[in-house]
């Protein structure tokens, strides 16, 4: 189904995929002068395909395509770049927070492994912390060459019949594109309607923790004040209900900031030892995202005046704030 206003249109391209977020969406944008592809699904036949197809579909050719916008830099949302820009050379526009990141710049990523190391050592996560540091050490030879090969131009603060509007959290680099006389926003990963976004630990460019869930908080917040009646999220289906959805995913921010409290409460005091007590068995099949939600959240806590927290042995231990 297509979506067209007096300004433009916008045409869905989405590729089931057998995971928790059902499908990888991805959209072109058709204006006056103009056919943008925001973000670019996965380097995969099946993405490359539906984009091939979509585009035939609705009268155009791959050639027809005038730029892409990526909404951030994660690898379910820049894939198709390198082979669209290798045979039609485009320009490409992301968060100027995201072209280290895109462009794999090595001193970037051995910082990140830096950051990491030391993290998951200050969160008393031993083993698992060393295997998990071991992966993104061999992750900066081994996906060299998923580095963007454009040029890479920074977001200005609007673009085409969009504002631009800077949402943290999920990625420290997250844009999403907001069309204030409809009412819509393309969202990335911001909003998703059938499962909550995750809130992803990550530095800054100088090496420093952002507060990500803090972020993706304010992120939302910062949506549900704009007049808004229908979100194109990069997962799932079209959201009709926005502000509703926001108002869940803010409840259960807290919901889960409270259970941790409880287990802090109950003695469990490093990070390492909440992710196991919260997720049990996910703390080793899912790692990063277990750490990243529970790390968010004790920077959450501690930020509100909750919980005060002890370096003992090089191991943060997180207490009540009496």
């Amino acid at each position: 189904m297509n979506f067209e206003n007096n300004r433009y249109e916008i045409i869905p391209i989405i590729v089931d995929v057998q995971s928790s977020l059902r499908s990888i969406n991805f959209f072109l944008v058709k204006s006056n002068h103009s056919l943008t592809l925001v973000d670019a699904g996965l380097n995969n036949e099946a993405c490359w395909n539906t984009l091939e197809e979509t585009l035939k579909k609705n009268g155009y050719a791959l050639q027809d395509l005038t730029e892409i916008i990526l909404t951030h830099n994660h690898i379910d949302h820049v894939g198709l770049v390198n082979r669209i820009t290798a045979v039609h050379p485009i320009p490409v526009y992301a968060h100027r927070d995201a072209i280290p990141r895109l462009k794999r710049d090595p001193h970037f990523l051995q910082m990140r492994v830096e950051f990491f190391s030391q993290l998951y050592e200050e969160m008393g996560c031993g083993e698992a912390g060393y295997k998990q540091v071991a992966y993104l050490k061999e992750s900066i030879d081994k996906n060299s060459q998923n580095a963007l090969q454009a040029e890479i131009m920074p977001m200005e603060r609007s673009h085409l019949n969009f504002q631009v509007i800077e949402v943290p959290g999920h990625s420290p680099d997250h844009i999403a594109l907001y069309d204030q006389d409809n009412c819509r926003l393309i969202s990335g990963d911001l909003l998703i309607n059938h499962i909550s976004s995750n809130a992803l630990v990550e530095p800054d460019h100088t090496g420093q923790r952002l507060l990500t869930l803090l972020q993706h908080k304010q992120s939302l917040e910062k949506v549900a004040d704009l007049p808004l009646n229908l979100v194109f999220p990069g997962h799932g289906t079209m959201i009709t209900n926005p502000k509703e959805l926001i108002n869940n995913r803010l409840e259960g921010m807290e919901k889960k900031a409270e259970k941790i409290i409880n287990l802090i409460r109950n003695g469990v005091s490093t990070g390492s030892e909440l992710a196991q007590a919260y997720y049990r068995k996910k703390y080793s099949e899912q790692f990063s995202l277990v750490m990243s939600e529970i790390i968010g959240h004790l920077d959450y806590l501690e930020i509100n005046g909750k919980i005060t927290k002890q370096l003992k042995n090089g191991v943060w231990h997180y207490f009540i704030q009496e």
